[in-house]
C-alpha cells in the first residue's frame, strides 16, 4: 500500500512537471508496466485530479485544469521560490495581492520542512529591496495574526501607541488591512471592550496565541473602510466632512485611505471625511486636491478657509 501511494505521488509529480507524457514514458520512469500506469491514472482521477487521455498509437496523459485546485507537489527549489515570492508580495511590493499572499504564506509555512524554512529565512535576511521608505512588518508577525484570524484565536502582544509607553494587549483578531504603506489589525480589545485598530509595525515582537474565541460581528461591512475612517479622522482634533465635486475614483487617485475616507454620492461627486490636528493642514490637503469642494463640518473650517482666502487676496493687492 505504501509503495502504491508513493508511486501515485511520483506519477502526480511527473504530470505536473511536463505537459504531455506517453504511457510507455511514464511506465519507464516508474519502472512499472503500462497497465499499472492506467490503473494509477484512474486512481488520480477518483481523487479529483483532471488527468485527460491523449489520442495516438502509444496513448498519453495530460494534467488539465479542473473546477477546483487540487494539492500541488513542489520540489525544494520550487517551494523556496514560492515562499520568497509570497513574503515579498506580503510586504507590499505587488499592489493588490498583499492580504492574499499572507493567507497563502500561512498555509505554506505550516507544512514547510525546517531545512527549507532556513533557506527562505536566509535568502530573506540577505536580500535588500529598493523600496520607498516606511514602516516594515515582519512576515512572521503577519502569518501569526492571519492564522489567529482564521482559527478565531485570541492574541497577546506588546503594543507601542503614538503617545505613551508600550503596554500589553489581549485581543480577538478580526482581520488585516493593508493601505499600501502600512498594515493594520482590526480586533476586539478585551480590556477596552471595544473595537480597535492596531498598526502592526508597532507590535515589536511576534504575538502569542491565547484562548479560542467566538467570532464577533465585524465593526463594519468593509474592514478597509473602517480602518480608513479610524486613521484619517477619528484620531485627530479636527474632523471634517465635505462634498468633493469629482468622481470618487478621481479623488482617490489624489489622496490616500490614510488621509481621507470616501463615499460615493453620484457619478460626479463624493463625500470625504478627513482630519488633522490643525485647520491649516486640512485646508492644505484640500487645496492640494485641486478640485471643487463644499465644507459641511466643522463650522470653524469654513471660517478658516474664508480667512485664508482673505490673506491671499491681500497678498495679491500688496504685490500689485
Amino acid at each position: 500500500m505504501l509503495e502504491t501511494s508513493a508511486r501515485l505521488l511520483k506519477l502526480l509529480s511527473l504530470l505536473q512537471v511536463r505537459r504531455d507524457w506517453t504511457g510507455p514514458e511514464l511506465a519507464d520512469r516508474l519502472s512499472v508496466d503500462v497497465r499499472t500506469i492506467r490503473r494509477d491514472v484512474d486512481k488520480l482521477r477518483s481523487l479529483g485530479y483532471p488527468v485527460t487521455s491523449l489520442p495516438g498509437a502509444a496513448g498519453g496523459y495530460q494534467l488539465g485544469a479542473g473546477a477546483e485546485l487540487p494539492p500541488l507537489l513542489l520540489d525544494d527549489d520550487e517551494a523556496v521560490a514560492v515562499a520568497v515570492g509570497l513574503r515579498t508580495a506580503a510586504n507590499g511590493t505587488i499592489a493588490g495581492i498583499e492580504e492574499t499572499s499572507v493567507r497563502a504564506l500561512t498555509k505554506l509555512e505550516q507544512v514547510l520542512p525546517s531545512r527549507l524554512r532556513r533557506r527562505v529565512q536566509a535568502l530573506q535576511a540577505h536580500t535588500t529591496p529598493l523600496t520607498s521608505a516606511g514602516p516594515t512588518v515582519h512576515p512572521e508577525t503577519l502569518t501569526i495574526i492571519a492564522a489567529a484570524c482564521r482559527d478565531h484565536q485570541q492574541l497577546r502582544f506588546t503594543y507601542t501607541p503614538t503617545q505613551g509607553g508600550p503596554g500589553k494587549r489581549l485581543v480577538e483578531p478580526q482581520g488585516l488591512v493593508h493601505t499600501g504603506k502600512r498594515w493594520y489589525l482590526v480586533a476586539w480589545d478585551v480590556s477596552k471592550q471595544d473595537w480597535r485598530t492596531f498598526r502592526v509595525d508597532r507590535i515589536p515582537d511576534p504575538p502569542t496565541l491565547a484562548a479560542r474565541c467566538t467570532p464577533r460581528e465585524p465593526p463594519a461591512e468593509s474592514l478597509g473602510e473602517f480602518v480608513s475612517r479610524q486613521v484619517s479622522t477619528n484620531v485627530y482634533t479636527y474632523q471634517a466632512v465635505l462634498t468633493v465635486h469629482a468622481p470618487m475614483q478621481a479623488v482617490a487617485e489624489r489622496s490616500s485611505p490614510m488621509s481621507a475616507a470616501l463615499e460615493p454620492i453620484d457619478d460626479n461627486s463624493c463625500l470625504m471625511r478627513t482630519g488633522a490636528d490643525s485647520l491649516d493642514r486640512i485646508v492644505f490637503h484640500l487645496m492640494f486636491l485641486g478640485l471643487e469642494f463644499d465644507v459641511h463640518e466643522p463650522p470653524e473650517l469654513r471660517d478658516h478657509v474664508q480667512a485664508i482666502i482673505g490673506r491671499l487676496q491681500n497678498a495679491i493687492r500688496v504685490q500689485g
